[in-house]
């Protein structure tokens, strides 16, 4: 661009000497004229001039005249092309003026378009880091699942015993319901006892049985000596995987004598335990078998255990608490072995007085 703005003011500067030459020429044929105008008005008729002069100086003249008008005609096509020459000029101006703008608007542009993209990649580099957090916690959660979907052995054993024994008292709910429908029992919540609860068994304040009561507590008696010959060892143990597919052992069935806090604890104590001993008492001697049945350890399944109001399962304060609290609890407590090897022990147990004749 530079380099044709130049190109063009030398043109300029060429075309103003050629000019000023033209100029002093056509003033030069134009003094000529006057002076052969002036001299053929003052000539005589008597005065002549040769006429090899006259022809030579006509022929000068018109000679002169052609280059005039050659000049002419160059200074015409001269200013027709230094007119064209500045219509370029302006519209190439124009285009830089156009092209200045744009560059300064693409660099507006790039500018914004060089800091976004700085915030592009920042995001990207978070976004990355998040994904590699997030990829990490996957593969920690996927290797819990692993674990998780991997079955313990020992914890698999301990859930199947737990609905074994549910599955007991359950049962021997059920039955005892069926015998005498309006007896107060129910399951506890943890699924491990049989509950007597209020003036079920015992008058308030009496470790005794009633006549009808004892016939409650025998009946009992007969149902627990029916299902615990396939939950304990002993010579009365009858283990088969029908009636005990999980293998489960009991290792006590204990009496569980209970009050409310009416009295102190040197009357609620001992009247807990007295209760708790009568029961079983009357329950082994009408159902003596239940003398037979061992646990692992080959010691009697059946105990007692008197724990007066330390143990409420309800608002004392209230008289339907306290009417709540005054119970028998016959609870199951299981063999939980420790590891898989206390599982075959078990196994080996139970299986061994299976397969006595």
């Amino acid at each position: 661009m530079r380099a044709q703005a130049k190109q063009v003011r030398h043109e300029e500067e060429e075309e103003s000497a050629f000019v000023s030459m033209t100029d002093m020429t056509v003033g030069f044929l134009f003094i000529m004229m006057i002076l052969l105008a002036f001299f053929a008005s003052q000539a005589r008729e008597t005065e002549t001039v040769p006429r090899s002069m006259y022809e030579e100086m006509e022929a000068e003249r018109n000679d002169w005249r052609d280059k005039a008008e050659a000049r002419q005609q160059t200074i015409a096509r001269l200013e027709h092309e230094l007119a064209q020459a500045l219509r370029k000029l302006e519209n190439l101006t124009a285009q830089v003026a156009d092209l200045t703008r744009e560059r300064d608007e693409l660099k507006v542009e790039n500018t914004a378009l060089t800091r976004r993209i700085d915030e592009l990649e920042k995001l990207i580099r978070k976004l990355q880091a998040s994904i590699e957090e997030k990829n990490e916690e996957i593969d920690k959660l996927r290797s819990e699942l692993e674990r998780l979907k991997q079955v313990d052995p020992l914890e698999a054993y301990l859930s199947q015993v737990s609905s074994a024994r549910r599955e007991v008292l359950t049962r021997l709910r059920d039955a005892i319901l069926a015998d005498f429908p309006d007896l107060k029992v129910e399951l506890s919540e943890e699924s491990d006892a049989l509950r007597f609860q209020g003036e079920g068994l015992f008058a308030s304040g009496s470790p005794e049985l009633t006549s009808d009561k004892a016939v409650i507590v025998s009946k009992l008696a007969a149902r627990l000596d029916e299902i615990l010959p396939c939950f304990t060892l002993g010579e009365a143990s009858r283990f088969d995987e029908s009636c005990n597919p999980s293998f489960a052992m009991v290792e006590a069935v204990q009496i569980e004598g209970h009050t409310d806090s009416d009295q102190g604890p040197n009357v609620n104590q001992p009247l807990s335990t007295n209760r708790a001993n009568k029961t079983y008492f009357t329950m082994i001697n009408s159902a003596n078998g239940l003398r037979m049945h061992q646990n692992l350890k080959h010691q009697p399944v059946l105990s007692v255990a008197g724990y007066g109001a330390e143990r409420p399962i309800a608002d004392n304060n209230t008289t339907e608490g306290k009417a709540t609290n005054r119970r028998i609890d016959l609870r199951f407590i299981m063999v939980t072995p420790q590891d898989t090897g206390g599982i075959e022990l078990i196994r080996e147990a139970l299986e061994a007085v299976g397969t006595r004749p």
